[in-house]
């Protein structure tokens, strides 16, 4: 069967150049037959058919002379956010992650926040899908190192690492699945997936720490209170029920 690397096969059903074609891949927004394509150079069949999920704008939720605070959507990065909005971050959301972002207008504003999330008083609240059911509320509190390469970030469990808090609290049930509340204290890279992870409950479509695939990573940051402010962003309707 004659085949062609996924990118320029995609290039070719959407009319557009191999390089944006390549970008989709990598956003990770292209599927065929109901499965994400995750390596722009794969070889796929002539005859394969691509679905692209539509990227959804990002919007302001909140603005004033100090702080600015975005409803992020799923695949974009927090740096793009940024670089559009021409403001730095207070903190980062990972691509697939939707929800609040907050960036700072004012430098004198920046200091005092990165002090609050610096003394753990910065409420985070997150919203996710994990598999499993999940019936009773859990406080994890194990510890986590992240591990940096060139290309990429893996954090793990580890008596080496830092000090990172999640507490689960369950909203729903579907099945096997379960919707859960998750408040974060500190704020360790990947906490929450890695921390689901370690209690055999990852997030759906988090296929890097043990998620079945999906169209995206469950997660949603919901709601993040500090210095007075408190922003909430609503869940995105693909949360509501699972099913």
């Amino acid at each position: 069967m004659k085949s062609d690397k996924a990118y320029k096969l995609l290039a070719k059903q959407e009319k557009i150049s191999n390089r944006a074609a390549k970008e989709l891949i990598d956003r990770g927004v292209v599927f065929s037959h109901g499965r994400k394509i995750v390596v722009a150079r794969a070889e796929m069949p002539l005859t394969t058919k691509f679905k692209i999920i539509e990227i959804k704008k990002s919007k302001k939720i909140f603005e004033d002379e100090k702080v600015l605070a975005i409803d992020k959507p799923a695949f974009i990065t927090s740096e793009e956010i940024a670089k559009k909005e021409g403001y730095p971050l207070l903190h980062r959301l990972d691509k697939e992650t939707s929800g609040v972002l907050l960036l700072s207008k004012d430098e004198e504003f920046r200091k005092k926040a990165i002090e609050e999330f610096k003394k753990q008083n910065v409420l985070k609240e997150y919203i996710a899908w994990v598999e499993g059911v999940i019936a009773e509320p859990i406080e994890i509190t194990a510890p986590i190192e992240t591990i940096k390469s060139k290309n990429a970030l893996y954090s793990k469990i580890s008596s080496k690492g830092s000090e990172a808090y999640s507490y689960v609290e369950p909203l729903m049930i579907e099945g096997k699945f379960t919707k859960v509340k998750v408040t974060i204290k500190t704020g360790r890279t990947h906490q929450i997936r890695v921390h689901l992870k370690s209690i055999n409950h990852p997030i759906v479509g988090d296929v890097k720490y043990g998620g079945r695939e999906h169209k995206r990573i469950m997660l949603h940051a919901h709601k993040i209170s500090l210095l007075g402010y408190e922003f909430i962003s609503k869940e995105p309707k693909e949360f509501e029920k699972f099913f």
